[in-house]
Order: C-alpha cells, then sequence, then structure tokens
C-alpha cells in the first residue's frame, strides 16, 4: 500500500526528523550497539533503555553507562523512568546541565506488575495530580530540550486514562506523545487498538501523536497512519533480530514500500555486527557474547538453521565461536516468506494489574500512596 498523502517531516520540538518513525524503548534491547545497528540500515529517532531517575540521580556505574551515547548517534534520545516529580526534575536537569541528551522522553507504558503494583508505570495516570507534577516538573527542567511522553490506553477498559492524560501532557508542555494501544492489563497480548490513537489524535492538536502497537512490517505503519491520522510510529517488538525494517520504513515513508528480503548469509553478517557492536558497549566479548544469546531465535525466525546450530549460538561465548558457527549456514538461502514475518518477541495473556491497595478509589493520590510509589522506580521493560 502507499499513504493517501505523503507525510510531513516529523517534528519533536526543534528536531526535525525527515522519516516519521521512533525506535521504542526496550529494556535490554535498545542499547548503544542495538541503536547502532538500526541506524545503519535506516532512519529515524532511536531512544535508549529506559533509566530511572533516581539511579540517574544517584549516578550509578549502570545508569551512567546506560546514558552514554557513541559519537555517531545523533540526535541523542534518553528514555526515564520515575515517580516522584523532585527526582524526575533533577534527572532532567543533570542530563541538560551535562549536554547528555538532544531528546528526552518520560515513560508511563510499564505494565510490569513489579512497577504498577507500587503504582509506576502504567499505573501512574490513573493519578492524574501526581501526573500533572511530574509532567510540569519535566519539561521545565528540560527547557529549550523536547520533553516527550510515551503512555499507554491504561489500566484496563473500565479505568482508561490515556484522553485526560493527553490533555494534561499537552497542556505541560510537551513536545509530543506516544501511545501504546494497549492497556496494563492487556500486556502484550492481542490486538492493539489502533483507533485509540485516532481518538487521542483527534483529542490532542497542538503537538504530534506518535502510535505504538502492532507494527510489524512497512505496510503496517503505513496503515496505522492512514487509519489513524498518527503523525508518526513508535517501533518496539517488530524490529528485534529485524534492524533491517528501519530500511524498510524509511523507503516507505519516502519513496514506496520496498521489503527487505535478505538471505541466510545477510541476516548472519547482521547478527555478527550486532555481536560486534556489543563487544564495543560492554568493553566484554564474552558478556556481549552472552547478551546476543537472546537475539538469536529473533535473527534466525522462519530460516532453516537447525535446532543443534540455533542452540549452539545461543551458548556461544566468543566471537570466533560464533564465526565458527555462523560459517556452518548456508549462506545463500533465500528469504523464505511468511515464515519470517509477523510477531515478535512476547505476547502473553491478559492479566489483573497488581495496583496499590485502594489506588482506584480516587483519582487524587494521598500521602500514603506517594511514599508507596516511591517504591516503583525499579528497572523494567518501556511497555
Amino acid at each position: 500500500m502507499s499513504l493517501t498523502t505523503a507525510p510531513a517531516p516529523l517534528r519533536i520540538g526543534p528536531l526535525a526528523l525527515d522519516v516519521p518513525v521512533v525506535l521504542a524503548p526496550m529494556a535490554g534491547i535498545t542499547n548503544t550497539a542495538f541503536r547502532r545497528l538500526c541506524r545503519e540500515y535506516g532512519a529515524g529517532l532511536y531512544v535508549s533503555e529506559m533509566i530511572t531517575s533516581r539511579a540517574l540521580v544517584e549516578r550509578t556505574p549502570e545508569s551512567m553507562r546506560l546514558i552514554r551515547h557513541h559519537e555517531s548517534e545523533t540526535p541523542r534520545s534518553i528514555q526515564l523512568y520515575g515517580v516522584d516529580p523532585a527526582t524526575i526534575r533533577d534527572a532532567v536537569t543533570m542530563l541538560v546541565a551535562e549536554d547528555r541528551a538532544d531528546h528526552i522522553d518520560l515513560n508511563f507504558g510499564c505494565p510490569v506488575p513489579k512497577v504498577t503494583r507500587k503504582g509506576g508505570g502504567a499505573a501512574l495516570p490513573w493519578k492524574l495530580d501526581l501526573f500533572r507534577e511530574i509532567v510540569e516538573a519535566a519539561v521545565e527542567a528540560a527547557g529549550p530540550l523536547p520533553l516527550t511522553i510515551k503512555m499507554r490506553k491504561g489500566i484496563d477498559a473500565d479505568h482508561l486514562t490515556y484522553l485526560e492524560a493527553g490533555r494534561v501532557a499537552e497542556g505541560a508542555g510537551v513536545s509530543s506523545i506516544a501511545l501504546h494501544a494497549r492497556t496494563a492489563s492487556e500486556f502484550y497480548s492481542g490486538h492493539a487498538d489502533w483507533s485509540a490513537i485516532a481518538k487521542l489524535k483527534e483529542t490532542v492538536t497542538s503537538v504530534p501523536v506518535l502510535g505504538n502497537g502492532d507494527i510489524w512490517s512497512a505496510e503496517d505503519a503505513l496503515r496505522m497512519v492512514d487509519e489513524t491520522g498518527a503523525d508518526g510510529v513508535v517501533v518496539g517488538r517488530g524490529c528485534l533480530g529485524k534492524p533491517w525494517l528501519f530500511g524498510d520504513l524509511a523507503a516507505a515513508f519516502t519513496e514506496g514500500v520496498v521489503k527487505a528480503e535478505p538471505t541466510l548469509g545477510e541476516v548472519a553478517a547482521a547478527f555478527r555486527r550486532h555481536a560486534e557492536l556489543l563487544v564495543e558497549f560492554f568493553d566484554s566479548e564474552e558478556r556481549a557474547c552472552r547478551d546476543i544469546r537472546k537475539h538469536v531465535a529473533w535473527y534466525f525466525k522462519g530460516y532453516a538453521v537447525g535446532g543443534e546450530l540455533r542452540a549452539a549460538l545461543a551458548m556461544s561465548s566468543s566471537l570466533a565461536e560464533i564465526d565458527e558457527l555462523l560459517g556452518r549456514l548456508d549462506a545463500d538461502q533465500p528469504y523464505p516468506g511468511e515464515a519470517a514475518e509477523g510477531q515478535r518477541g512476547r505476547a502473553g495473556t491478559p492479566k489483573t494489574p497488581s495496583l496499590p491497595d485502594r489506588w482506584l478509589e480516587s483519582r487524587e493520590v494521598g500521602a500514603d500512596h506517594r511514599a508507596e510509589i516511591a517504591a516503583a522506580e525499579l528497572h523494567h521493560s518501556g511497555g
């Protein structure tokens, strides 16, 4: 398919993106290595792993490592997670004062029970006063840097928050709003409700609205924009083991749909490049090889790669071992078509969200809940 109308370049505050595509923050995935790899294939805005504001203010070694960008990365984008307005303000102030980012995103989409049971993540916008305080504090601290948010529809079908939160965020001066069109209770199951993106776009009129959820191909991205009127797309699980998706997306939004159909040899080369970049990122070959293991199934989805070889790749401990194993593959094996398409990553099943006691009784946060949600600043997936 093609777009009914060619999209204008996406502007997020002072940032101008030729391609209206954003890499979604994914814990343990969107580190510098993966971001650099995706950039080699396409264009857009590539956001860091979610970083907790408290850890950043405390300057923990891991948080300081995660906010580092390679010199080739521009613009530099960092996503923060937090539940305390003062801590969020301090974290944003630090990033600005030390010139560590060109764009900052706040996460309100995490559905992980360890976070929502403390009132964080996708549960937080239910307390609209606290949500407002956090966003206003972050926007003020960001100054000229664009400050954006990413959120979900709400806690569950009976407790939706996205339209009110969208209006509050727009009023607070955010530069764009991204919506993962699922509730926390849906986790990653079922199908994203793209109609919610359209409703948010109708509600928020002064800043870009980006859509997230079930973008497995460039065609999906074009369809989302056409159906919802979204100003751009946020791609998460669809690019796992498929960094060339960003090339497909760049072509789709500028020239027309051209789907990459890599041979097995080309996939192996991307996998090897990813491992090489991880070595540089971790400054440890052994740690890099441990990290690349989780990507094996995603990269080789649909290809005729025997179970024994897959298992060996998932246990490799050096680049030399990876090279030897990849050398056994039939590099000329063609793209397997439909078998390599579709959903990637976790899906799971709907579940009742874990929430603080009496969380849903009021839209305002009381002193008891303010103390409780402070424990929500944990490092989990970005939602």
